[in-house]
């Protein structure tokens, strides 16, 4: 069940959305992730997608999520599900999107989105980060800009998060050693590139294929970075289709030797995942890390 103090704000938003004064006459609990509440609303005979959390857990996330697929659709490049609206009522934040059906990939829905996401990494700013932080997973993402990648990747990737994984005394001495002589190594393992818009959490899971074959890119974290780290995690569990790939490179070519980098682009998602879920991933963590120290 919708929590009751947030339905006549929902309500408002969807008016406001359609045009047409109705009421929400059907709620369907769905898959959402593991941190949110998620339902599949009917209104006025359309779909729409709610989530919905503690707004005192998770301040301005859904706001932050609202403001980076704005971003995104604003890049023309990929699909994105329009936001109806964002809300806090009470002690609920929510967020309202357009409910996305899903269609079947194949071998041209592959290729599209390769091609399409290189597009929308040619976006590109003055410097990396972005003008706000925001959120990945549950986590807070800091996206303080720099002018240099590798300053970025240390001072807002990895130390936050290596702070936070000390604090829970998660990572061992030598692991801790092996991260300072890697921050040494960084401006000679990264290729220069220009800052790309990123959709910075691309797993499996935080895209979608729509009935008519377009990518369509949900849960984002966006920053202005190096666009290999959008490569590299959507590698992280499994990889996509290699028609991705292939077309990617042919859009826009990446530089020599980025299959090696791979993993190095993963230290920051796999240390957001130690510090959510701890056990597998330190190892997975210093496996990786041991790569490019040894």
């Amino acid at each position: 069940m919708l929590p009751y103090a947030i339905v006549p704000e929902i309500e408002k938003l969807l008016y406001a959305y359609t045009k047409k004064e109705a009421l929400i006459d059907e709620t369907l609990a769905v898959g959402g992730g593991s941190i949110n509440a998620a339902y599949r609303l009917s209104y006025s005979g359309k779909s729409f997608f709610l989530k919905y959390n503690d707004a005192s857990r998770f301040p301005q996330m859904f706001e932050k999520e609202a403001l980076g697929l704005k971003l995104l659709h604003e890049t023309q490049s990929l699909g994105v599900p329009d936001v109806v609206g964002h809300g806090d009522s009470t002690k609920t934040s929510f967020l309202l999107l357009e409910f996305i059906e899903e269609g079947q990939a194949d071998k041209r829905f592959w290729e599209n989105f390769g091609r399409s996401l290189a597009a929308m990494h040619r976006n590109s700013n003055s410097s990396f980060g972005l003008d706000h932080s925001n959120y990945i997973g549950s986590l807070k993402q800091f996206n303080t800009p720099e002018k240099s990648w590798p300053d970025f990747f240390v001072r807002q990737r990895l130390q936050p998060q290596l702070k936070m994984a000390d604090q829970k005394a998660l990572l061992s001495a030598k692991t801790r050693a092996d991260v300072e002589k890697l921050v040494e190594l960084l401006p000679s393992l990264f290729p220069e590139e220009p800052p790309a818009l990123l959709h910075g959490d691309l797993w499996s899971g935080n895209f979608l294929c729509s009935q008519t074959g377009e990518a369509v890119l949900i849960d984002p974290a966006v920053y202005y970075g190096h666009r290999e780290m959008d490569i590299g995690m959507s590698k992280l569990f499994g990889g996509f289709h290699p028609h991705f790939y292939e077309a990617y490179n042919e859009a826009w070519p990446l530089e020599k030797g980025w299959q090696q980098r791979v993993d190095l682009c993963n230290l920051y998602p796999l240390l957001v995942h130690v510090n959510l879920f701890g056990g597998g991933y330190v190892r997975q963590f210093e496996g990786c890390l041991r790569k490019y120290v040894r």
